[in-house]
C-alpha cells in the first residue's frame, strides 16, 4: 500500500504531500490543473524515464518520494534478494527520485542510492499502473497474451520462460546447422587458408618484445664503428696515452694533495674522501669502456640475419593487427576455427540429435502452455463476463481465441492469442479493436484489471481509465473500482463525479496564479469541500442547490 507521496518542484506542483488511505482514493480537478503530474510522479517512482522540462521553472531540481508498506512476500522474493539485503528492517520502505534541471536523474531506496532498474523491480511488486489510454493497448496481440498468461498464474509464467529458453535453443541450433551447410562448399578452401596463415606464424614463432629487441640489436650493429670510436675517445680522455695522463691521473693528483692537507681541517678531509670516491668511479668507468670497445665489432652476417628476422616479423605485423600479441591471438583463432571446420562433419551429426532433443523439450513445454491457457481462458471469459455485466454491458462476452501458430511454434508458444468480444447480446464475436468503442474498451480494460499481470500487488493506480463513459455507466465504473479496493488500495485520477463520490479518500488539484507562474495545489477534501468538488464535477457552481442536492445523493448512495 502507498502511504504517502511527496512532490517538490515537478512541473506545476511546487510542493505537495498526499496521505493515501485504504480502499478507493480519487484525485480530481479541472483539465490542465496538474492531475497528470501526479501520474508522472508515480511513473518516476517506478523507474520511468523523466520527461523533458519537468523541473519547475526557477528550481534546480524536482523531487518525488513515496512511502510504501513492504509485505513479507516481497521481502521473501528471491529475485529481490540482493536489494532486500540492503533494506532496513520494518514494514515500510521509501522510494525516491531526483531530477535536475539539466535532465540528470538519480534514484534512492530507503535513503540509499539505487538504479532505475532497481526501482522498477521493487515498484512492480508494490504498485501496478494503468495509464491514460491504457485500454488502447488491448488491441495489441502482445498485450492480450500477457493478460491471459498473467491470469494463468506464476507457475504458468515460469513454464513460459522455460519454453522461451527451449525455443531460443532450437532456433540457435538450427541457425548453427544452416551456417555449417552454407559453408560446406567453401570449407576446404577456408581450411587451406587457415593452415597457411597458421603455418606462417608458427614458422616465424615471434615472441612478445622480440621485435623491439631486434631493432636495438640492428642499430647497434649498423653503427658498430661509430660506437667503438666513441668509447675509444672517452677512454682516452679518462686514461690518457700509454704514458699516463687523462682524467684518472688528474683526479689522483688532486686526491693526493687533499689527503696531505686534509688532516689539518675536517672540511678538507671530507673533500679528500669525495676525491678518492671519484677516482674509484673513474677507474671503473674506464675499465667498462675498455671492455665495451673490445666487444663492439661489425658483423655483417649477424646484421643480415637480424634484418631477415625483423622483416619476417614485420610482415606478420602488417597482416594481423600491428603487434606480436595480435599475431599470436590470430594464431589461436586459426587453430580454433580449423578445429571447428575439421570437425564440421561430426558437429553436423551431433547437431541433428541436439535439434531433435531441443524440439522435443519445446513441444512438451508448448503442450503444457496450451493446456494451461485453455483452462485459464475459460475461467477468464466467465470472470470478465460477470464484471462486464456489472459495468452496464449485460450480455457482453469475452472470448479467448487460441489459433495454431503459423510457423508451428513461436517465441510465446504453439498458438497465437487473441481476445475477442461481443459487446451486446446477439452481436457477432469480433477482435477487440473492431468490436468495441472507446468507452467499451475502457470498461473491458477495467474488467480485466486486477486479473492479469500485476493483479496481486497492493496498490492499483488508474489514470483516467474511465474515459469515454458517463451517466449510470460511470456509477458502475466507480463501483467496480470500489470493489477492486476491497482488500487492496486503488488510486484513480478521474473526471467523473459518480466515481469520485465513492472514494474513501479524495484529493483535489487546483491551479492558481502565483506571480508570473501558475502553481498546482493538492489537498485532501472532505465534508463541505468534498461536496463542493462533486458539484464542480457535475458542471455547476458552489451555489447551485440542485447540483448540491444531486451531489449529496451521490455521496449518500
Amino acid at each position: 500500500m502507498l502511504r504517502e507521496l511527496r512532490i517538490e518542484n515537478l512541473l506545476l506542483i511546487e510542493r505537495a504531500e498526499l496521505r493515501f488511505g485504504e480502499g478507493l482514493n480519487v484525485i480530481t480537478g479541472e483539465t490542465g490543473a496538474g492531475k497528470t503530474v501526479l501520474a508522472h510522479s508515480l511513473d518516476l517512482l517506478l523507474g520511468g524515464r523523466p520527461r523533458s522540462a519537468i523541473v519547475r521553472p526557477g528550481a534546480e531540481e524536482a523531487w518525488v518520494e513515496g512511502s510504501f508498506e513492504l509485505p513479507d512476500e516481497v521481502r521473501a522474493d528471491s529475485e529481490l534478494a540482493d536489494l532486500v539485503e540492503r533494506l532496513p528492517p520494518g514494514e515500510e520502505v521509501t522510494m525516491a527520485r531526483r531530477v535536475s534541471a539539466a535532465g540528470r536523474s538519480s534514484a534512492f531506496i530507503a535513503g540509499r542510492s539505487a538504479s532505475a532498474a532497481e526501482l522498477r523491480a521493487l515498484g512492480s511488486r508494490l504498485l501496478s499502473f494503468y495509464g491514460q489510454h491504457e485500454h488502447r493497448k488491448l488491441t495489441l496481440a502482445a498485450a492480450q497474451a500477457e493478460i491471459l498468461d498473467g491470469f494463468a498464474g506464476e507457475k504458468h509464467l515460469a513454464v513460459r520462460e522455460r519454453y522461451r529458453a527451449a525455443h531460443g535453443e532450437v532456433t540457435a541450433l538450427i541457425r548453427e546447422r544452416e551456417e555449417l551447410e552454407a559453408r560446406e562448399g567453401a570449407r576446404e578452401r577456408d581450411i587451406d587458408l587457415l593452415r597457411f596463415e597458421l603455418d606462417e606464424i608458427v614458422s616465424v614463432a615471434p615472441s612478445s618484445g622480440e621485435y623491439e629487441a631486434l631493432e636495438a640489436d640492428r642499430d647497434r650493429l649498423r653503427h658498430a664503428e661509430s660506437l667503438r670510436e666513441g668509447a675509444g675517445v672517452a677512454l682516452l680522455a679518462l686514461s690518457g696515452e700509454e704514458g699516463g695522463g687523462g682524467a684518472t691521473a688528474a683526479v689522483a693528483e688532486a686526491e693526493g694533495a687533499l689527503v696531505r692537507s686534509g688532516g689539518f681541517d675536517p672540511a678538507l678531509g671530507a673533500l679528500a674522501e669525495r676525491a678518492t670516491a671519484l677516482g674509484v668511479e673513474i677507474s671503473d668507468l674506464a675499465r667498462e669502456l675498455s671492455a665495451y670497445a673490445e666487444g663492439i665489432e661489425a658483423n655483417p652476417a649477424e646484421l643480415e640475419a637480424i634484418e631477415a628476422r625483423r622483416e619476417a616479423i614485420e610482415r606478420l605485423l602488417r597482416k594481423h593487427g600491428g603487434s606480436v600479441e595480435n599475431v599470436l591471438a590470430h594464431a589461436e583463432q586459426c587453430r580454433s576455427e580449423l578445429q571447428r571446420l575439421e570437425q564440421a562433419g561430426e558437429r553436423r551429426d551431433s547437431l541433428a540429435a541436439e535439434i531433435e532433443a531441443a524440439k522435443d523439450r519445446r513441444a512438451k513445454l508448448a503442450t503444457k502452455l496450451t493446456t494451461a491457457r485453455k483452462m485459464a481462458g475459460t475461467k477468464l471469459e466467465k470472470e470478465v463476463a460477470a464484471e462486464l455485466s456489472q459495468l452496464a454491458m449485460d450480455g457482453a462476452r469475452l472470448e479467448v481465441a487460441l489459433a495454431p501458430h503459423p510457423g508451428g511454434f513461436g517465441p510465446g508458444g504453439a498458438e497465437t492469442i487473441e481476445l475477442r468480444v461481443a459487446t451486446n447480446p446477439g452481436m457477432p464475436i469480433a477482435p477487440l479493436g473492431d468490436a468495441a468503442s472507446g468507452g467499451e474498451l475502457s470498461r473491458v480494460m477495467l474488467a480485466l484489471s486486477g486479473l492479469g499481470p500485476g493483479g496481486d500487488v497492493g496498490t492499483l493506480v488508474f489514470d483516467e481509465i474511465d474515459a469515454g463513459v458517463g451517466g449510470q455507466v460511470a456509477r458502475r465504473v466507480g463501483e467496480r473500482l470500489q470493489r477492486l479496493g476491497e482488500g487492496r488500495q486503488v488510486v484513480c485520477i478521474t473526471h467523473l463525479a459518480q466515481v469520485a463520490s465513492l472514494a474513501g479518500t479524495h484529493f483535489r488539484v487546483e491551479k492558481e496564479a502565483s506571480g508570473a507562474a501558475s502553481v498546482a495545489r493538492v489537498e485532501a477534501v472532505s465534508g463541505d469541500e468534498q461536496l463542493a468538488e462533486i458539484v464542480r464535477m457535475l458542471g455547476s457552481d458552489r451555489g447551485d442547490e440542485t447540483a448540491a442536492a444531486h451531489a449529496r445523493e451521490l455521496l449518500a448512495a
